[in-house]
């Protein structure tokens, strides 16, 4: 796909990941839509720097994990520009969650956010997108493929993520081709310190942690390769193939 003066739709692109996506996909000279849950300032400076990439950008708001939301942002992003080419769902939520502590509100909460909310954009996207098509890029996780035991309902969302990416790569094509990204750790996580991060890097075996653009690559690739659906690319630095 061509990039240039295509629409994209980039959930939670207010900070950290989904910010990188948004910006790269504006360096492309695409007409992006940051979309926010609860943070405008942050969309704002999203949209200015989208802007000084070369892009167009506007902005839509709305609670992903409310029922309906997903569908609702999707129409705003298409009445924005007047159309959708692109979606990435990247919006998610991740919250240490040990075994024995983990309750139903939380659960409900992790997964309306992580697998209904991007599967309920993706169908409204695909139905906007038409038979002029578009592509979908999801946003799993490693932990879809190893078990974090600190993390297990995240894991089992991401899983979730990576199955919905198959199945809706087959359900939507040939007009709509649908990819994930799965990062390793490509920002460290809130509280870590420079202990914990140099352990990671020795135990990574490219020796490194990640950066969102290592994310931003992986996506634009899965955007511009017009014969790539149902695909999962791991972008962890080689973390899923160490011993």
């Amino acid at each position: 796909m061509e990039l240039r003066g295509r629409i994209a739709l980039v959930t939670g692109a207010g900070h950290r990941v989904g910010r990188a996506i948004a910006v790269g996909l504006g360096a492309r000279g695409m007409r992006v839509v940051v979309h926010y849950r609860s943070s405008p300032a942050e969309a704002e400076e999203t949209a200015r720097l989208v802007r000084d990439a070369g892009g167009e950008a506007a902005i839509v708001a709305g609670d992903l994990a409310e029922a309906g939301v997903p569908a609702r942002v999707v129409g705003d992003a298409v009445g924005a520009f007047g159309g959708l080419d692109v979606l990435v769902n990247s919006a998610a939520v991740m919250e240490r969650t040990p075994v024995g502590e983990v309750t139903e509100a939380q659960w409900d909460a992790m997964f309306a956010i992580n697998l209904r909310a991007p599967f309920f954009a993706a169908q409204a996207a695909a139905r906007a997108m038409g038979e002029r098509g578009g592509a979908i890029v999801n946003m799993a996780d490693l932990a879809a493929f190893e078990t974090w035991t600190g993390y297990v309902p995240h894991g089992i969302s991401k899983a979730g993520v990576v199955q919905m990416t198959r199945a809706l790569a087959h359900a939507l094509a040939p007009h709509v081709r649908v990819n994930a990204v799965a990062p390793g750790v490509v920002l460290l996580p809130t509280g870590w310190d420079e202990a914990s991060a140099d352990r990671l890097r020795r135990t990574t075996p490219l020796q490194r942690i990640g950066t969102p653009d290592d994310v931003v690559q992986a996506v634009l690739y899965l955007l511009e390769s017009d014969f790539v659906t149902g695909e999962v690319l791991v972008v962890d630095g080689g973390r899923h193939v160490r011993k």
